[in-house]
């Protein structure tokens, strides 16, 4: 391997390291700023007190969250001026603004809102506190929507033209925006975002259960997260299934290296269960495959086509082995998450849905498996579109920038500590103040913030007036 491609490998190594710590968070907040509007709205209309505690409690998360959202997100914006150069310059005119116009309105409105809503319900009052924490939630939404635009483009890029100089020029930014596989992607993801946060809620509340049976508030949470998890994951299945159906239109061979097809099959396509592929030789070993059932999943038809890997050149296929596996696992995952959906239904038909010490330990072990089936998601779509930045335009090994080996590799030893130490410290919090019921003042923590201008306390407020 010579210093280059070496060079190359690392510089996609170190972007996949951040950028799987960065989705993670914004996978949580823009599920819990959703689930907080909710639950706000839920108080303000029925006054139960249930709904405020609960809302109490997670803003708490939320904050913590949202902040290490924010802070490892950065970090990626200037891995594009240092580590891909190329890529910058070249796709800069149709990703910049895009990614500008993230900042401008979902990042000020998030800004804007926040501190209303996590502090502000005795200063401002009831309406505008709710206001503000649909604002937040809505700004989440709009982030979503921008970085998946970006995204999208580059898995099928439309309403461009190449200039001379290599660079792509934005044409028509309708096409741009709303490019083929923007919608399926952007549903897939907000629904992801809406189940792993289900998945927190439930996983968090049934530890607490288990600690204090019958808890009210915990009782509470645990419900509504069931309920989100039985109505969410089977449109997250059947939205998978129409975001496959575009993938295999517009990327064919993502597609055949998700169901590990080398080889045509007359007849119908198999579904494969289990497989080692073998990428050199172009074959599957021990394969366990379901006859015909891939055409039917895939085309819809018992005896349906989709290209094979066999049909690509090896230099434009992607890593199989890497995408067969963790699409496997995303799949797996979300018929595990619709189980423990169904499982809930069926204890709070049979009303042990509270008490069942099996579901209970069950959600506790499924709780943060939600983040699993989204990094296994984000690496099967971005691993799948190898070896491509910009599909079928502009490949990865012509992006990245004439770095040397050693300072990538000094980079991203560097990046590999620091994130461990910051991000696991902040995991750590987050997961200290989930163990502890929705009711513990302050979760357990320090009583107030550390005062580094002085000592002099604030204006003293009647208990039942702190924004907790």
């Amino acid at each position: 391997m010579t210093a280059e491609v070496s060079a190359e490998v690392l510089a996609r190594i170190q972007f996949a390291f951040t950028v799987s710590f960065h989705i993670i968070f914004p996978a949580f907040s823009i599920g819990l700023a959703s689930y907080l509007a909710v639950l706000n709205g839920a108080w303000l209309w029925t006054r139960d007190g249930r709904y405020l505690s609960l809302f109490n409690y997670w803003k708490k998360i939320f904050a913590v969250a949202f902040g290490m959202g924010v802070v490892s997100g950065i970090v990626m914006s200037y891995q594009f001026g240092t580590n891909w150069s190329v890529f910058s310059d070249k796709a800069g005119p149709v990703v910049g603004p895009m990614m500008a116009y993230e900042v401008l309105t979902a990042f000020f409105l998030e800004a804007g809102f926040l501190g209303i809503m996590l502090f502000g319900r005795q200063r401002v009052g009831d309406g505008l506190h709710m206001l503000a924490t649909f604002m937040v939630a809505f700004g989440t939404l709009i982030s979503a929507t921008w970085i998946l635009a970006v995204n999208s483009w580059m898995h099928t890029p439309a309403g461009f033209s190449i200039a001379e100089n290599g660079q792509f020029v934005p044409e028509d930014w309708w096409q741009i925006v709303f490019n083929p596989s923007f919608p399926y992607r952007l549903v897939h993801m907000v629904l992801a975002a809406y189940l792993t946060t289900a998945l927190v809620v439930g996983g968090a509340s049934a530890w607490q259960l288990l600690k204090t049976p019958g808890h009210p508030v915990s009782k509470k949470s645990l419900s509504m997260a069931m309920w989100m998890l039985v109505i969410v994951a089977p449109i997250q299945i059947f939205a998978g299934d129409q975001h496959g159906l575009n993938t295999l239109e517009h990327q064919p061979a993502k597609i055949a290296a998700m169901e590990g097809h080398f080889e045509s099959h007359e007849g119908g396509v198999p579904l494969v269960l289990f497989a080692i592929p073998d990428q050199e030789n172009q074959e599957l070993d021990y394969a366990l495959e379901i006859p015909h059932l891939g055409s039917l999943i895939l085309t819809h038809s018992w005896e349906g086509q989709i290209p094979a890997l066999s049909e690509f050149p090896i230099e434009d296929q992607p890593p199989v082995w890497i995408v067969f596996w963790s699409f496997r696992v995303m799949v797996a995952l979300g018929f595990a998450f619709l189980g423990l959906g169904l499982w809930g239904l069926w204890a709070r038909w049979r009303g042990w849905l509270y008490h069942d010490p099996w579901l209970l330990r069950a959600s506790v072990a499924l709780g943060p498996t939600g983040f699993v089936a989204v990094l296994a998601g984000w690496i099967t779509t971005e691993v799948g579109r190898q070896p491509w930045t910009v599909y079928g335009l502009l490949r990865t090994s012509d992006s990245h920038s004439p770095l040397d080996l050693p300072a990538l590799t000094t980079s991203l030893i560097g990046f590999v500590v620091v994130y461990f130490f910051v991000f696991g410290a902040g995991t750590f919090y987050l997961l200290r103040m989930m163990r502890k019921a929705p009711d513990t003042p302050r979760l357990g923590l320090r009583d107030g913030p550390i005062r580094t201008a002085g000592i002099m306390p604030g204006p003293a407020q009647p208990r039942d007036q702190r924004s907790d």
